[in-house]
This record gives C-alpha cells, sequence and structure tokens, in this order.
C-alpha cells in the first residue's frame, strides 16, 4: 500500500534529488512502487524596479513529499540518494503522512501557483511609508488591507489632519 513520507534533504538540492530519485526508479524498474515526488512551493510576488515579478519559494525547505509503497529495497533506495539526509520519524521506520494532512499541502500548493501571494505581509495599525507615487515619503497607518487586490487603505497625515488613500503593496514600504 502506498502512503505519504516526509524525505529530508539538503536545503536547495530538493529538485536535484527529486530528478535523481525519478530517474533512477525508471532505471531500476521501481517506479511502480514510488508514484510521486512533490516539492511543496508557493508563489509570491513582489515589485522590484516597478515591475512585478513572480517568483517560486518553498514552504518547507529541505523536505520533499514521496508517495511510496515502503519496504526494506525502497527505503534504502531513496535512503542512499546523494543529497538526502533521511525520512522523518522516529529510528528507523518512516512515519507515513496522514492523509488529510498530504491533502492540505497539495492543496496549498495548488491554490499558489493559480494566486501568488505577497511578499510582504502587512498588519492593520502598522506604520509604513510610501516609496512610489504622488505621496512618495508620507508616513501612514494601515487602516485596511485587500491582499485579494494587492491594495491597502492607509491613513497619511497631510497637514495635520489624516487623509485615507488606497495603494498598492508594491508602493509602500514598512518603517
Amino acid at each position: 500500500m502506498k502512503n505519504w513520507y516526509v524525505v529530508h534533504t539538503q536545503t536547495g538540492l530538493e529538485e536535484r534529488v527529486r530528478t535523481i530519485i525519478e530517474s533512477r526508479a525508471i532505471s531500476l524498474g521501481l517506479n511502480e512502487l514510488i508514484s510521486q515526488i512533490v516539492i511543496p512551493t508557493e508563489q509570491i510576488s513582489e515589485v522590484r524596479s516597478g515591475k512585478k515579478r513572480v517568483s517560486e519559494r518553498r514552504f518547507f525547505p529541505g523536505y520533499l513529499l514521496v508517495e511510496m509503497e515502503l519496504d526494506e529495497h525502497t527505503y534504502s533506495f531513496v535512503k542512499n540518494i546523494p543529497g538526502v539526509t533521511g525520512f522523518l520519524g522516529a529510528g528507523k521506520k518512516p512515519i507515513p503522512l496522514p492523509p488529510g494532512e498530504v491533502e492540505n499541502i497539495l492543496k496549498r500548493t495548488e491554490e499558489a501557483k493559480l494566486k501568488p501571494s505577497p511578499k510582504i505581509i502587512f498588519e492593520k495599525g502598522e506604520q509604513i511609508r510610501v516609496k512610489e507615487g504622488p505621496f512618495m515619503n508620507f508616513n501612514g497607518t494601515i487602516d485596511d488591507i485587500h491582499p485579494e487586490k494587492g491594495k491597502l487603505k492607509v491613513g497619511i497625515s497631510i497637514f495635520g489632519r489624516s487623509t485615507p488613500v488606497e495603494l498598492e503593496y508594491w508602493q509602500v514600504e514598512k518603517i
């Protein structure tokens, strides 16, 4: 029976380990026992030099999820891949992930591909400074957050009065 297991790798080598496992599994005929390998990632958006960029970030750096039928042969096969430091679990016996946990991780990965999240997270009441636009170099306080639009409602002090202004995430920075 196939279950999902967490494989610990050296950070930064997740993609390389995944490729090695997939290619060696095919060459050794283990592709029936090892079916899926997932690197949990999410898309994040940020603005640099006035351009919006979407990049990928691992939300569990140094870990892979592997769906496989665990026996002595598959265990030693994965454990001996260069870059793999071991399985998550106590002692020599890896513990399979509960199905609900796997579904949550896979769902989060799929949702993140469809809708990138902002790199910087803002909180209501937080102090910010406007770095671009007509209110450049003004300071303000966040009144409302609209993450689905990537916009903030900010109270900026102009002539001693708080004026509500709607700004995009990339136009402000935390103080």
